[in-house]
């Protein structure tokens, strides 16, 4: 804790604060740090249950840094693996995503990761987790299930799974690894044109890209579609690098601005580009944050790409590490970043916070116009605005409904226990047998779904009987019901052009991972489609990035 408070106040002289504002700053931190001391003190000697100092201390901590943004986290020692796979995408275990299922006493092995142990030593998608070493899962959290399956490189255990079609359990001995989950999942030709998925800016993620862009270009690629659509962002410099790929070496591209000189930082291309001139589409949605926006708003920025989709996230700030006593480690905010425009893209103040300390969003009409190299204008706050706005469909209630359920679960692994194999990714269909069995399925399963219509008519009748007024309207109130009486039937034949492709991607994950997801979802993908449309009409795309009249 000393460390922290010297820390402070060596920082502060920088400000610009006056010595009278600079002597009451550090009385107030002296001051509360002692009110904390004293308080937790008196729990542990009055409180009439003994407290755990370390649970005590640490949800204080929380609970402070909550109050400043959510980006700024303490990591204790015991958490260091959590930082380690924040900023590297890598961990040591079987390499598996789980799930957990309301109603169901196991936790079941949602997907393996291609190439990694739990692939190699043939636990698969659908296996239900017995046990793990011995030691029954029954009633276990994911959480606790994934801390078992985790542990130190080159340690063996030994998984008792259920599997769809096996009467026995089985013994699954895997051996763990340190697994690195890939920053491009997948690249490849789509009509033409490159297409690269950019899941995650972990360490040498560029160099990732800049090897998908080689062999695209390698097969003719006319163009390149670079997906940043869920990518939450990482590591700046890999954001840079990324962006170096398609302008020239020094290149300036961003700059970090914070309240001491160190902050202040100024970034550029640092290698030869890859391709200077080809084509290039981002596509961008609410979850692109953060070093995706550094990408996007970059290139928007140098006229050098055009970004299809929706508004991004809006994160323009900056976190870095400091060690902390006892080996943890706080991430915190230090800077905002800038952009080649010179605008910052940050959409939340979380200095201004509202009566009930909700942080405010920068209104748009707030927001300032800056200019792109060649004149477009273009706005600070509230992150990228696309160049090419393409909004995904609305999910239909009975599709999320039957994600989310165990009932699709189920038949994935019924259907996949009965076929060992199956088209290759690009081809794969599901058949009319295939949907009608899912819906046979479906229709005798435990599977209820109550629509947005009825919950609503639900709330309004409660709403009328508190008032006194259910019974006047109770016969209008039973012929709306009855308009409204669901039909699950007619829902499976409405929107089924939707789930079977869900049902598809649930089939093609299983025998080709999470390539096979991406192909799947190419098939159906609004964005890409508008990429590509773009991507071939070559006078739409010039005249997008051309300058104003």
């Amino acid at each position: 804790m000393r460390r922290f408070v010297l820390f402070i106040i060596t920082v502060i002289p920088f400000s610009g604060i006056s010595a009278q504002s600079t002597e009451d700053h550090n009385f107030e931190i002296a001051k509360n740090l002692e009110i904390f001391h004293d308080i937790v003190n008196e729990l542990d000697r009055f409180y009439v249950d003994t407290i755990s100092p370390a649970k005590t201390i640490e949800t204080g901590i929380r609970a402070m840094l909550g109050s400043i943004d959510p980006y700024t986290e303490y990591f204790p020692e015991k958490d260091m693996n959590d930082l380690k796979m924040l900023t590297t995408g890598k961990y040591a275990g079987i390499g598996a995503v789980i799930r957990q299922y309301t109603g169901r006493d196991y936790i079941y092995i949602d997907e393996p990761y291609e190439n990694m142990p739990a692939a190699r030593y043939g636990l698969k998608g659908g296996d239900e987790i017995l046990r793990i070493n011995g030691e029954s899962m029954k009633g276990k959290q994911s959480s606790y299930v994934s801390d078992h399956l985790r542990g130190e490189a080159d340690t063996k255990l030994t998984v008792t799974v259920r599997r769809p079609g096996v009467p026995d359990s089985i013994d699954v001995e895997v051996i763990r690894s340190v697994i690195a989950l890939p920053s491009v999942p997948y690249f490849g030709m789509w009509q033409g044109f490159g297409y690269i998925m950019l899941e995650q800016f972990t360490e040498n993620c560029s160099k990732d890209v800049m090897s998908a862009l080689v062999q695209l270009k390698e097969k003719g690629a006319k163009g390149i579609i670079l997906d940043l659509r869920g990518n939450g962002g990482g590591l700046l410099q890999e954001a840079v690098d990324v962006v170096g790929l398609f302008v020239p070496k020094n290149t300036k591209l961003v700059e970090t601005r914070g309240k001491i000189p160190q902050a202040a930082t100024t970034y550029v291309t640092r290698r030869n580009p890859i391709d200077e001139t080809i084509p290039l589409v981002i596509m961008t949605d609410e979850q692109s944050a953060s070093a995706s926006e550094i990408v996007a708003g970059s290139l928007q920025d140098l006229d050098r790409a055009v970004i299809v989709g929706t508004r991004t996230f809006g994160k323009g700030l900056v976190q870095t590490t400091r060690m902390m006593p006892f080996n943890g480690t706080l991430k915190v905010t230090t800077a905002k970043y800038y952009i080649p425009s010179g605008r910052c893209i940050q959409e939340i103040d979380y200095s201004k916070r509202n009566d009930k300390g909700q942080a405010q969003h920068i209104p748009d009409s707030l927001t300032k116009v800056f200019y792109t190299a060649a004149g477009r204008p273009v706005r600070d706050g509230g992150g990228i605005r696309p160049d090419v706005v393409c909004k995904p469909d609305t999910m239909p209630d009975i599709l999320y409904a039957i994600s989310q359920n165990v009932v699709l679960f189920d038949f994935v692994n019924d259907w996949c226990s009965k076929h060992p194999a199956i088209a290759p990714m690009e081809d794969f269909v599901l058949t009319d047998d295939d949907y009608n069995a899912f819906k046979e399925f479906v229709c005798n399963s435990d599977f209820k779904f109550v629509s947005n219509s009825s919950r609503a008519l639900e709330s309004l009748i409660k709403i009328a009987r508190a008032e006194g007024l259910a019974d006047k309207a109770q016969d209008e109130f039973k012929a709306l019901e009855d308009k409204l009486q669901y039909d699950l039937k007619n829902d499976l034949d409405v929107f089924r052009t939707d789930l079977e492709q869900l049902i598809a991607m649930e089939i093609v994950v299983r025998y080709y991972y999470q390539r096979g997801a991406v192909v799947q979802n190419m098939k159906s993908d609004k964005f890409l489609k508008e990429a590509v449309k773009l991507l071939g009409d070559t006078g739409s795309y010039r005249s997008i990035l051309a300058s104003p009249r």
